[in-house]
């Protein structure tokens, strides 16, 4: 069984969609995204440094943009995945591939989330930290003296803490035993209460979006389950911002059902490395550039037709 993976923000990297540009329509299916967004994201994609493409306003709309149109490359009208998730924002392009929201919707939706997010974030300066091992409890309770989030509970020894940049800072100086800290390339506290008046905001757009039940299971960051009603999963992408995101639970969910292989949309790394600890036993591909297409494609096959495999 295939997994068909969004990565969420953090993972993006300057100029990392410039080998896209060469495939044909790309361009301009991303220039009629850019329309939607109100964002260029042709130029964010290709040209911006990595201080402008970490602004939560731009970084989230390129993310969820460039996971729909690589995934429809990828894809197109053959096969489909047998489960599909997103990490954070990238639940959002989870819902495109899987057909809860249209490609305007979603980036409609991206577009008022970052946005929104930048916004709350400007109210006090906050961010995110990863922890890396430790003993989880001691973890927990490190992360709860100094008064932050686990914002990210990613599976195979890491979880993502979020809160003020004071907090952060007392946190690099007292960690966890035996873990390691390292700042992340987001601009706030996304996943906790400083997100509140961005899930306002979403919550009175969402009420006028019509969407449709997924057409491949499509995994939930809340609890990591299969969510088979298209309405419950917008409420979900909703409430998500300022609720923890649980990825182990996800990847839970993917060994449970057999998953087999598991493809990374690009910018890939991010949950191709987290699914090397925490599922062992699956194939995991990477794609990041348009010239590993026919591998991908190769790939995709073995995992949804197993009698392909060599």
């Amino acid at each position: 069984m295939l997994a068909l993976v969004f990565p969420g923000q953090g993972s993006q990297k300057p100029g990392f969609l410039s080998s896209w540009l060469e495939v044909p329509g790309f361009r301009d299916r991303l220039t009629w995204l850019s329309a939607v967004a109100d964002i260029d994201l042709v130029a964010h994609g290709t040209e911006s440094d990595e201080e402008t493409i970490k602004d939560t306003a731009i970084a989230q709309p390129l993310l969820v943009a460039s996971g729909i149109l690589a995934a429809d490359v990828l894809l197109g009208d053959g096969d489909r995945a047998g489960i599909t998730a997103g990490h954070s924002v990238g639940e959002i392009a989870a819902a495109a591939f899987a057909g809860v929201l249209t490609a305007e919707q979603a980036m409609v939706f991206v577009r008022e989330r970052g946005a929104r997010m930048a916004a709350a974030a400007a109210e006090v300066p906050t961010g995110m930290s990863a922890v890396l091992g430790g003993e989880p409890n001691d973890v927990a309770d490190t992360l709860a003296r100094h008064g932050l989030t686990a914002a990210n509970a990613n599976g195979g020894g890491q979880t993502v803490a979020a809160g003020t940049l004071d907090e952060l800072a007392a946190l690099k100086d007292d960690p966890p035993a035996k873990a390691r800290v390292m700042p992340l390339k987001v601009a706030g506290a996304f996943h906790t209460k400083h997100m509140a008046p961005a899930k306002e905001r979403l919550s009175a757009i969402s009420a006028g979006m019509s969407v449709a039940d997924p057409s491949v299971p499509l995994l939930s960051n809340a609890d990591g389950r299969t969510v088979n009603s298209g309405r419950d999963y917008l409420a979900s992408l909703v409430t998500q911002v300022a609720n923890p995101v649980r990825w182990d639970l996800c990847m839970e969910t993917m060994a449970g059902a057999g998953v087999t292989g598991l493809l990374e949309l690009p910018p890939a790394g991010t949950l191709s490395g987290l699914a090397k600890r925490g599922l062992k036993d699956v194939e995991r591909f990477s794609l990041n550039s348009a010239d590993d297409l026919d591998s991908a494609r190769e790939f995709v096959a073995r995992h949804i037709h197993p009698e392909d495999r060599s």
